[in-house]
């Protein structure tokens, strides 16, 4: 049922930008590891509902998300991107550029905490899709360095079932140890919303 559901989510969906269509059919190619359309869209709504200017992704690889985070920011967006393999940046500056988005995009060849940690300043919304075992330690982090009602996302919190699995390998339990932790932690109020492979939403009290 659950696998039907998003089919017809995905059926429903209306066309994306022709890059963004680009960057789809080369993750597939590639089977490189996308939010996709309808993480994507959800993306664009929490920008625009938060009105969120200042965005910092842990985690962007060849800069699928960043897109849509762009749509939403616009011209005053200030999108702050992390990977570690220089590629993904070249890939991702010209799929901005040839779909003229207007924000301005950081983009740091690097550890993403790292980089989160030597940037100034407060962000509206900080993405995480970082690797799943370094994930327990991105709640300090982000929490020290995101504005107050500011949104903390998450992407792979359900990890394609795999979190309800009776002897989880090392990669679940660091996943399923982080949303613990993050729906015990009294400096957020989080929800995890079953899309995809599972999107947590934490609110910045």
């Amino acid at each position: 049922m659950f696998e039907r559901v998003h089919k017809y989510l995905h059926q429903v969906t209306p066309p994306r930008p022709e890059v963004l269509r680009e960057m789809e059919a080369y993750a597939a190619e590639h089977r490189f590891p996308i939010i996709g359309p309808l993480v994507g869209r959800f993306l664009y709504q929490l920008t625009m509902i938060t009105k969120a200017k200042r965005i910092m992704e842990l985690g962007s690889g060849f800069g699928y998300s960043a897109y849509w985070f762009s749509l939403a920011a616009g011209s005053k967006g200030h999108i702050t991107m992390t990977d570690t393999d220089r590629k993904n940046k070249r890939l991702a500056l010209n799929y901005f550029k040839r779909a003229g988005l207007q924000s301005r995009f950081d983009y740091h060849v690097g550890d993403a905490l790292q980089v989160l940690q030597r940037t100034d300043g407060q962000f509206d919304i900080i993405l995480n899709d970082i690797d799943k075992e370094d994930y327990p330690k991105t709640i300090d982090a982000v929490a020290a360095r995101l504005r107050r009602g500011g949104l903390f996302i998450s992407d792979n919190l359900i990890w394609s079932g795999k979190v309800c699995s009776k002897r989880p390998d090392r990669t679940t339990r660091a996943i399923v140890e982080f949303t613990e932790k993050l729906y015990n932690d009294p400096r957020f109020f989080t929800t995890i919303i079953p899309l995809r492979d599972g999107v947590g939403v934490a609110v910045r009290l």
